[in-house]
């Protein structure tokens, strides 16, 4: 008999800066989010890195974390992810095995390999235009994971340096992306992959697939397992999910037009000129009653053969949000 087990379910937050509010209150936001999603039983709860947006508060994921970490009981938190072309990985090792030794078992290092901003601000990051690349990406993660405990070749940093002088446990390792060479790459290393679904960029089944068929088991992980991230929406009534929906529509259309907007409450979406454009984009995106979002996210896992289920959601009100989660918890 198959199994019909629900697979686990998951948090990504962005800490967006709402339209009129500060940087402290959209982290106030993200610490209220991930303490919902503890209280839910959800797995994990990542944040993200990026650089010089007007709309993003989150610039150090490592010092988010050990935040959340603090105020929660139970959930796994992470990145999703550290982007690390901009930083030494013998300093990204340093960080999470000391987030590591504070919440054993708790905390997870999803790893990218994209700059998480523009060309400038990646070159103001790395202290040098010539950096700008990610030629070196191969050889700094093989040297963040053996300085993590799992060295996978000969020599490497964790020869000479210490992340950490007297590690008791490892934090885990995953590898995010949104195309086919970070999946390639985890299938190789055997690691656990993130795909990004809730980029919009297609390809999702194409790199599910490419990840299962390429996966080579490791000490680590002697299966596959899949995160898909998905940009999900539930409510009460489809209604109340379009109205708390429409600003999130309008600032992606804004980010495809090269308009980085705060994200403008539900009734300023309501009667902003380019909301009937944003609501004809193309879009993965799940809104909807929990009755529709349900099957549709099921539909999603079963095409793509997921392990996991990471949901993200882009609303102006917390309590559209933790709402969100709260009926997903209870119908999955």
């Amino acid at each position: 008999m198959a199994d019909t087990t629900p697979i686990p379910l998951s948090v990504l937050d962005l800490s967006v800066v709402n339209d009129g509010q500060s940087s402290a209150e959209a982290l106030q936001t993200t610490a209220a989010l991930a303490q919902a999603a503890d209280r839910l039983g959800y797995t994990r709860f990542w944040v993200a890195e990026h650089h010089n947006m007007p709309s993003v508060a989150c610039t150090s994921p490592t010092v988010l974390i050990a935040h959340l970490a603090a105020i929660t009981a139970h959930i796994h938190v992470g990145s999703g992810g550290v982007m690390l072309p901009n930083h030494a990985p013998l300093v990204v090792a340093e960080q999470f095995a000391l987030l590591e030794s504070l919440h054993p078992g708790r905390i997870d290092v999803g790893i990218g390999r994209a700059p998480g901003t523009d060309q400038r601000t990646a070159a103001a990051l790395r202290r040098s235009p010539d950096l700008l690349g990610a030629d070196t990406f191969p050889r700094d993660f093989l040297d963040l994971m053996g300085l993590l405990g799992d060295p996978r070749t000969e020599h490497g940093l964790w020869e000479q340096f210490r992340a950490t002088p007297a590690a008791a446990s490892a934090p885990g390792i995953f590898l995010l992306g949104s195309s086919d060479y970070s999946a390639r790459f985890a299938a190789q290393l055997g690691l656990p992959f993130a795909f990004a679904h809730h980029f919009d960029m297609g390809g999702t089944l194409q790199v599910a697939e490419l990840y299962r068929t390429l996966f080579q088991p490791s000490a680590v992980l002697a299966e596959p397992h899949l995160i898909v991230t998905a940009n999900v929406l539930a409510a009460d009534t489809r209604e109340e999910a379009d109205w708390h929906s429409a600003p999130g529509r309008l600032t992606a259309l804004g980010r495809r037009t090269g308009r980085f907007i705060r994200l403008p409450s539900p009734h300023d979406a309501s009667v902003h000129p380019d909301l009937a454009e944003a609501n004809r984009l193309p879009t993965s995106r799940v809104v909807g009653a929990i009755e529709t979002v349900v099957p549709e996210l099921a539909s999603l896992v079963s095409r793509t053969n997921a392990n996991e289920l990471m949901v993200t959601s882009v609303a102006y009100d917390l309590t559209a949000r933790i709402r969100s989660i709260e009926l997903l918890a209870e119908h999955w």
